[in-house]
């Protein structure tokens, strides 16, 4: 008899563990819904509100951040903490309208976030990994319960189908949130991109400030990284920030 209770148990132990241990990964976040925008007056991007944003690493702080840049024309900065304060707040009005000003002003694209990834990033991935976990321990407490009674079976129903939509928005969430992982936001203007790892010969091409682009690779003080359209090439580390900050 207990066998049938050993595999629901291993399920929400594992699973629970993983989920867990992705949600105290999350940097913490707060609303940023009081935030100033551009054009409102408010400090420079000095030390200390960089540390602020560093240490707290909340949406206000990295978005308050990103406008002192932005308003010192440092365009690379203001857009790293602008797509940083954007993983903590998606779907931020203000945040997608600023990111989208300033990389106009160097006339770089924008992307369009998709419906599906709209619905995914309802909340910010904190919240996102705990409703995970929430539906995990709901589609296990349904299993359990049917093994020790047959009542109320709509109920269990109901519930494991709750729980199971739950871990799946998490499990899409991670999936939408993933290529974040790799993206890195130029800091430098005329940034070059060589052939080879070394800062030796002609540039392949050179790379303007702010732009994004993606890290496939590393080698001492290089990154093989990806442009939106396809071309690639190895940049002196110094000159691109990653999105999401490496431990260390």
């Amino acid at each position: 008899m207990r066998r049938k209770y050993l595999l629901p148990v291993v399920m929400i132990l594992m699973v629970g563990a993983v989920i867990a241990r992705a949600s105290t990964a999350s940097a913490s976040t707060a609303s940023a819904a009081s935030a100033p925008s551009i054009d409102t007056p408010a400090a420079t991007a000095t030390p200390a509100l960089v540390a602020t944003a560093q240490a707290h690493y909340s949406a206000d702080a990295l978005y308050n951040t990103a406008n002192a840049y932005a308003r010192e024309g440092k365009t690379g900065l203001a857009v790293l903490y602008y797509e940083r304060a954007a993983l903590l707040a998606p779907n931020d009005a203000d945040i997608e309208a600023n990111l989208r000003f300033v990389r106009a002003s160097k006339q770089l694209p924008s992307d369009e976030p998709s419906a599906f990834k709209r619905v995914v990033t309802v909340a910010s991935p904190t919240v996102l990994a705990w409703s995970g976990l929430a539906g995990l321990v709901l589609a296990g407490v349904s299993l359990l319960a049917a093994q020790v009674s047959q009542r109320h079976r709509w109920l269990r129903r109901t519930a494991l189908a709750g729980g199971c939509m739950l871990m799946a928005l998490t499990a899409c969430n991670a999936i939408v949130l993933w290529p974040a992982l790799n993206a890195a936001v130029v800091l430098t203007n005329a940034s070059p991109v060589r052939v080879s790892p070394v800062p030796m010969g002609d540039p392949l091409f050179v790379l303007p400030e702010a732009e994004t682009v993606r890290i496939t690779a590393e080698h001492d003080e290089y990154a093989l990284v990806q442009t939106r359209d396809g071309r690639s090439g190895w940049m002196a580390r110094g000159n691109i920030a990653s999105v999401v900050p490496h431990g260390g």
